[in-house]
C-alpha cells in the first residue's frame, strides 16, 4: 500500500541541487524513510536519474553497520562516485553515524554530490536540528499522515475514516494494523517506550513522573487557553503537588521540540501585536494524544480544532489564535472591556485568513454567535466557518464562507473557494 506524500515531495523536489544537506525531520514513525527512500527514490527514477547515481544507506542496518565508522563510509562513498555526473545520496538514521556532521559538511563540498538525510533518535526529533549543520542544513518537516491522505488508503466512508482517524490518528503504521486492541497498545507503548524515552534522554529529565503528569493535563485541554502558572495551579489542585512555573514552561518546551505538541500565540488583530500568555497546544497526532489519556477523553468538538490547525500547519500557514479587544459601555455607564476570540488566524506571504472551528450550527443564534469576531476585524481578509456537517461551501449573508470539514481537509484548495 502506497500512500502518497506530494506536498513534501514537492518541497524534496523543489530543493534538488541548492547545496545544502535536506534534512527530514518528524516525530517517529511518520514516514520519513519512506518518503525518501520510496517516494523520492522513485521520482529520481521516474526523471531519468541513473540507478548507480543514487547511494542510499539506511545506517540501522545490520549489514550497513561497518558504515557508521566514517573512515570505512567515506572512502566507500568517493569510490562509488565513477565520474563527474550528479550523485544523490539517500543516508537514514544518520544520527548512527560517528561525527556524521563532518562526514555530510565533506560531501556537501562536492560539487557534484546532493545530499539527503533522516534521522530518529532525540537529537534529531528536535526543532534545532539544523543548526547542527552550521547553516549548510535545509530542513523538510514531515507530519503525520494529513486526513486526504490517509483517506487515500482507507477502504470505507469518509465517515468511518473521520471516525478512525479522530481516535488513532494519522501514523501511517497504525494503518497497517487491524484491531483496535492492537492499533491501541501500539500507540500506548509507541508513546511510553519511544517519545516520552526520547525527550527524557535528550534532556537528561530527572523527575519522569512530573513530565508526564504535566503530558497528561496537556491532553486534557487541547485548544483551551493556558499557561505555566494555570498548569501549576492545577497541577497543585489535581495532584496534591507543587512544580514551579520554571519546571513546567521547561517541560513544555521540551515536548514542543520534539514536535509532540504544537502551540498557537495569541495576536491582538486590532493592535497588530502578539499577546505573550496564555496559549493554546494542540497534539501532532491525535491518536497519540488519546493514547496518553487511554482513549477516555474523545471529545469531537476539541479534537477536530486540533486535526484543523495540524493541516493548516502542513499547508504552511503560520497559526495564530485572534483576539479583538473592545473597549464598551454597559448598561450602568461603567466602561468594560470585552475579547472576542477567532480560533484561527493564517498567515501565508501575503495572504491571511480568519478560520473559525464551529463543530455544529443548529440554528442562527449559534451562527451570529460564531461570525461576530470574524466581522469585528472590520478588514477584508478571508473569513471562514469550518463545520463537522454543512451543505456545499457557500458564502452567507455577510460575506463568511461556510464550509464543512470533509470539504476543507479532503481539498487542498478549499480556503480559495
Amino acid at each position: 500500500m502506497e500512500i502518497k506524500r506530494d506536498i513534501y515531495l514537492k518541497k524534496l523536489i523543489g530543493k534538488k541541487r541548492n547545496g545544502l544537506i535536506k534534512v527530514v525531520t518528524g516525530i517517529r514513525r511518520c514516514g520519513k524513510s519512506y518518503l525518501l527512500f520510496n517516494l523520492f527514490k522513485n521520482h529520481l527514477l521516474a526523471e531519468g536519474t541513473d540507478a548507480q547515481h543514487i547511494i542510499e544507506i539506511a545506517f540501522d542496518s545490520f549489514e550497513n553497520k561497518h558504515f557508521r565508522d566514517p573512515e570505512i563510509l567515506y572512502p566507500y562513498l568517493k569510490e562509488q562516485m565513477q565520474d563527474d555526473e550528479l550523485y544523490i545520496v539517500l543516508l537514514d538514521e544518520v544520527q548512527l553515524l560517528e561525527d556524521f556532521e563532518s562526514v555530510l559538511n565533506g560531501l556537501i563540498r562536492m560539487e557534484n554530490v546532493d545530499v539527503y538525510v533522516t534521522g530518529s533518535n532525540a537529537r534529531f526529533l528536535s526543532k534545532d536540528v539544523i543548526t547542527e549543520f552550521r547553516g549548510r542544513g535545509d530542513e523538510v518537516h514531515l507530519y503525520p499522515l494529513s486526513f486526504a491522505e490517509f483517506m487515500s488508503a482507507y477502504p470505507g466512508t469518509k465517515q468511518d475514516g473521520w471516525n478512525d482517524y479522530m481516535l488513532y490518528g494519522g501514523l501511517p503504521p497504525v494503518m497497517n494494523i487491524s484491531g483496535p486492541e492492537e492499533k491501541i497498545g501500539f500507540l500506548k507503548l509507541l508513546f511510553e517506550e519511544t517519545y516520552i524515552s526520547d525527550i527524557v534522554g535528550r534532556h537528561n529529565v530527572r523527575n519522569r513522573a512530573e513530565l508526564e503528569e504535566i503530558l497528561n493535563i496537556l491532553s486534557s485541554a487541547i485548544g483551551s487557553l493556558t499557561n505555566p502558572t494555570k498548569l501549576s495551579a492545577t497541577f497543585k489542585t489535581v495532584k496534591q503537588k507543587t512544580i514551579s512555573n520554571t519546571t513546567i514552561k521547561r517541560y513544555i518546551d521540551y515536548l514542543c521540540d520534539a514536535f509532540l505538541i504544537d502551540s498557537a500565540v495569541r495576536y491582538d488583530i486590532k493592535g497588530k501585536r502578539y499577546i505573550d500568555t496564555p496559549v493554546k497546544y494542540y497534539f501532532t497526532d491525535m491518536g497519540l494524544r488519546n493514547a496518553r489519556l487511554n482513549f477516555r477523553q474523545l471529545e469531537e468538538t476539541h479534537a477536530m480544532e486540533n486535526v484543523i490547525f495540524n493541516e493548516l500547519k502542513m499547508r504552511g500557514f503560520n497559526v495564530d489564535v485572534g483576539v479583538i479587544v473592545l473597549n464598551q459601555t454597559n448598561e450602568k455607564g461603567h466602561g468594560i472591556r470585552r475579547q472576542f476570540e477567532i480560533d484561527f488566524v493564517c498567515n501565508k506571504g501575503s495572504k491571511r485568513y480568519y478560520i473559525q472551528s464551529a463543530y455544529a450550527i443548529p440554528d442562527q443564534a449559534k451562527m451570529e454567535q460564531e461570525q461576530r469576531s470574524l466581522i469585528l476585524t472590520g478588514d477584508f481578509f478571508k473569513k471562514i466557518i469550518i463545520t463537522k456537517d454543512a451543505p456545499a461551501p457557500h458564502y452567507n449573508d455577510n460575506g463568511i464562507l461556510v464550509m464543512g470539514v470533509y470539504d476543507f481537509l479532503l481539498d487542498e484548495k478549499s480556503l480559495d473557494y
